[in-house]
């Protein structure tokens, strides 16, 4: 995980509520992830504070509140809308944007078994259908996702060299393969961009004695990476986010937006290996997201 440029506490979130939002400062608080880009700090129940910790990803949480109350209406499921923005403060020698979002109730789909996931692919599919379409002229620009698969090249290459991938000659091979399909020809297409079982928030019944039990899509978390480009980077998520019976389902949901033969799902297959790939460069204290590279790779070089 790359160091923190500011370190954010409770203490500094609620001073910043203080001074832009004080209605909200007196409601408990406390911190519950640390990410790559933000600290997220539950408020009350209901909402969580958004905090870049680094210069990187301020611009992302722009991003997220200029686009996503255009988006949100028209998708089928709920997603982070900031109900508050918070801007730079000086006076607390805090220089960027955050936000109020609000909170899910649930777990991620990074913690529920493969096969108990199948049950979100039509609603997944669904999302997509909805957020797949043409993006207007100003849509952020994302210089690694809904890019042509061989800008990836060299990034890829570098982790099969490195020693963390397993069974890195197959994935060599397949990526010799993938990454000489087709670009994308079409108009730029909104794209979640960085769409995984760990940015998936379900809600999860007790399963039985059998293991069976409901999952149902609460809601699509971070769009930090929002971008427009080529589909093929959220179709990706048939490989990091299911098994082969899920997998099915989700392609035969989007059929009529993407045919089987569409070279996008040879560009897809591209991108898990990518996706995967970069996961599996995480340290050992981010052991599920280890997990999610691994399992994601069994499922792009176990698919025929």
């Amino acid at each position: 995980m790359a160091a923190a440029e500011i370190e954010i506490d409770v203490a500094l979130v609620r001073a910043l509520l203080a001074e832009q939002h004080p209605d909200l400062a007196g409601l408990p608080l406390r911190v519950v992830a640390q990410g790559w880009d933000n600290v997220m700090a539950r408020l009350g129940d209901d909402l969580v504070v958004r905090v870049p910790r680094r210069a990187l990803a301020a611009p992302l949480v722009e991003h997220e509140q200029r686009w996503l109350p255009q988006l949100a209406p028209g998708l089928p499921v709920a997603v982070p809308v900031p109900v508050r923005v918070g801007v730079p403060s000086p006076a607390l020698g805090y220089p960027w944007s955050w936000s109020v979002v609000p909170w899910f109730d649930g777990v991620r789909a990074a913690d529920v078994p493969l096969a108990r996931r199948r049950a979100l692919a039509s609603p997944l599919a669904g999302v997509l259908r909805a957020l797949h379409t043409p993006a207007p002229a100003g849509f952020p620009v994302n210089p690694v996702r809904g890019v042509p698969l061989a800008t990836r090249d060299a990034a890829v290459r570098d982790r099969l060299a490195s020693g963390v991938v397993p069974e890195a000659t197959a994935v060599e091979a397949l990526w010799d393969r993938v990454v000489a399909a087709p670009p994308w020809d079409g108009p730029p297409r909104w794209l979640h961009g960085d769409l995984h079982p760990g940015n998936l928030v379900v809600t999860e019944e007790v399963p039985d004695d059998v293991g069976r039990g409901d999952v149902g899509l609460v809601a699509v978390a971070d769009f930090g990476d929002l971008t427009a480009g080529d589909p093929a980077t959220d179709l990706a998520t048939a490989w990091l986010t299911f098994d082969a019976v899920g997998r099915a389902t989700f392609r035969d949901r989007l059929a009529e937006r993407y045919p089987a033969e569409d070279p996008v799902w040879v560009r897809a297959r591209g991108w898990a290996v990518s996706m995967s790939t970069s996961m599996l460069t995480s340290g050992p204290e981010h052991a599920w997201v280890l997990d999610m590279g691994r399992q994601a790779l069994e499922q792009v070089l176990g698919d025929a």
